[in-house]
């Protein structure tokens, strides 16, 4: 799969049928839509590409009006989004880069710059209540014109339900929000994780007996935040139990940033510079902000508790023996 960060160049443009859409978590709805995309490409002897935005639209104008609680709660990073993707047999990802420009696009101006001189669009896939252009004046009927004057043909694809209940983004975090991680599996079409690279850390954690891994979090408003009881995949040929916290460490820092801390039990090996997955399985409790670190360290001890007993694990390794994590 190719990513382009913007339009592809003019050598690298070819005849394409195109999804557009935020596609944050790439939930079953939007895997509808995929397999739909997929079969058109192939009938059409074209490749599949797929159209997202960075930031999100709505986090942007959020922003731009100086209140960032507007802005969406992101479920996935990026690399996790692309993951999907990748896995649906898109062919490329235009990750668009959203901003003033962009946004300042009239409707004529994106059908004509965007979607026929910058990727060749053959065929177009959008949901039901797609907008586009500069203050979503662009509507699907507006599209299926254009298609019959530049030669793409334009489908829409009704919203995708499951029990009832539609199928969106919104839903996921909301599933996320309440720690339900059974139902944002059954909406997501997989267990919710978070991937990145491990990197260096303050080391704090190896100080107090609870080395972690740490991931960086490069939006600030994640899906959900707090401690958790996890699973580690790409350590070991299985994955490993362990404990995280994802939120601001409110107790040690008060820069803002979010990081992902993860203390995988009785583990010992380097894990620096690795792509690991961290599958959520329950929650614990909400961020809280301790008075000391002593505190703080009874609340941890009192999490990886709970943890093990989840896992059935009864013997643990002496955290002096686990020097070689961060």
């Amino acid at each position: 799969m190719k990513v382009f960060r913007g339009l592809p160049n003019a050598a690298s443009r070819a005849a394409c049928a195109l999804a557009i859409g935020n596609f944050d978590g790439v939930h079953l709805g939007h895997q509808t839509l995929l397999a739909h995309l997929r079969e058109a490409a192939d009938r059409l002897g074209i490749e599949a590409a797929v159209m997202t935005f960075e930031p999100h639209p709505r986090a942007f104008f959020a922003k731009l009006a100086g209140d960032l609680s507007k802005a969406p709660a992101r479920i996935a990073n990026l690399r996790d989004n692309l993951t999907s993707l990748q896995n649906a047999n898109v062919d490329r990802v235009i990750v668009e880069h959203f901003n003033a420009y962009f946004a300042s696009l009239s409707p004529q101006d994106f059908i004509e710059k965007v979607l026929v001189e910058g990727l060749h669009v053959k065929w177009l896939m959008v949901g039901e209540d797609f907008c586009f252009g500069a203050k979503r004046a662009g509507s699907i009927a507006m599209l299926e014109a254009a298609g019959k004057i530049h030669g793409f043909e334009v489908v829409t694809l009704a919203s995708v339900q499951n029990n009832g209940v539609r199928i969106s983004s919104s839903a996921v975090r909301a599933a996320l929000v309440q720690g339900d991680f059974a139902e944002a599996q059954a909406l997501l079409g997989h267990p919710y994780r978070i991937s990145g690279h491990v990197t260096h850390g303050q080391k704090l954690g190896r100080t107090i007996g609870f080395p972690t891994l740490n991931l960086q979090i490069a939006h600030h408003r994640p899906a959900l935040t707090g401690i958790f009881i996890v699973q580690v995949h790409g350590l070991a040929n299985q994955p490993l139990p362990a404990v995280a916290s994802l939120g601001v460490r409110p107790t040690v820092d008060d820069s803002g940033r979010v990081l992902l801390e993860t203390h995988v039990f009785d583990y010992s090996g380097n894990a620096y510079g690795k792509i690991v997955q961290i599958e959520f399985l329950q929650k614990l409790r909400d961020e809280e902000k301790y008075s000391d670190l002593e505190t703080l360290t009874a609340a941890i001890q009192r999490d990886a508790d709970q943890a093990r007993a989840y896992f059935g694990i009864t013997t643990r390794i002496p955290a002096s023996n686990a020097t070689d994590r961060i």
